[in-house]
């Protein structure tokens, strides 16, 4: 299927335009330019999509044989947002950046992957495509959902999972989108009250030009064409034996942090919660040294498990 064609499926994301679309990936491009220099862009063929993705890597000859990281952006948005994670990830291991089909990105989607058995599909067939047979996966809010639906489906070739703040845990409230709102509507306050916003909302999409830029633009840019994902039952996610690692922010507004804290690790037998303070739903931006640390520490401890 062509992209045209793409465009015309009422289930698959698309451009409003070609115009707004090149100017969103200018303004992508912006914010990728503070992280890490990828030293490649890849696509891969799938059912689904044609996959973009970034590849990073570690200058010492000793890491690129580490176990790699593969980041799963949240929803809304592509792997740009992992701008603050991937100088520290990829100075110790290889690390993937996906662009996820059905967000603003540069993949090319043709058809759903909403579904958890045709998102688990398409993220094997991806992992596969780039030759990875064992990987780190992290997943920040909708891509939590994907991962934590990954390791429950198709685990096979996940060392370990990480979610931050993520979806999959509880149905997403009100009081979610409600921020997602506001926030939005904050990116067009003046200048001067930019600061005193990003503070009361724990946004920092607000005081980063850059992150401001390009969240308006995929505002504008691109309309998503999917349903918000079901949370896992207690049933599914005591299936998963991967070594899970679950971070969330003290005041996330996404999930109820004391409740899963308690709930994932008295289910998922491999798995490790904590939270951090002074942030809400975004703690590998507001806390990104402490973050990347905190993931690469668990990821290490994995390995030398074995």
């Amino acid at each position: 299927m062509t992209e045209t064609a793409a465009r015309a499926r009422a289930d698959v994301g698309r451009y409003v335009s070609d115009a707004w679309r090149d100017r969103y990936f200018a303004a992508c491009d912006a914010v990728y330019g503070l992280g890490a220099p990828a030293l490649e862009e890849l696509d891969v063929e799938t059912s689904f999509a044609t996959t973009h993705v970034y590849r990073y890597g570690p200058a010492d000859p000793a890491a690129r044989s580490r176990t790699p990281v593969v980041l799963v952006h949240g929803a809304g948005s592509c792997s740009a947002m992992w701008y603050p994670n991937t100088p520290d990830l990829s100075a110790e291991r290889p690390v993937y950046a996906i662009d996820t089909p059905g967000c603003p990105g540069r993949s090319v989607q043709r058809e759903p992957i909403h579904q958890p058995e045709r998102a688990a599909r398409w993220l094997d067939e991806t992992l596969a495509g780039l030759g990875l047979d064992r990987v780190h996966l992290v997943g920040s809010s909708y891509g939590g959902w994907l991962v934590l639906n990954h390791v429950h489906r198709e685990p096979g070739r996940v060392a370990s999972a990480t979610l931050l703040d993520p979806g999959g845990l509880e149905k997403v409230g009100l009081r979610f989108f409600v921020w997602i709102f506001v926030s939005l509507f904050a990116t067009w306050a003046p200048k001067a009250l930019r600061p005193r916003l990003a503070s009361w909302l724990e946004q920092p999409v607000l005081i980063v030009p850059e992150l401001r830029t390009m969240v308006s633009a995929a505002v504008r840019a691109y309309r998503i064409r999917r349903p918000a994902p079901l949370p896992l039952s207690d049933d599914e996610l005591a299936t998963i034996r991967t070594p899970l690692y679950l971070v969330l922010g003290r005041r996330s507004l996404l999930v109820h942090p004391r409740r899963q804290v308690e709930r994932v690790p008295r289910l998922v037998p491999a798995a490790r919660a904590e939270i951090i303070a002074d942030t809400g739903h975004g703690p590998q931006i507001d806390h990104a040294e402490e973050t990347n640390r905190r993931m690469l520490d668990f990821m290490a401890s994995v390995d030398r498990l074995g």
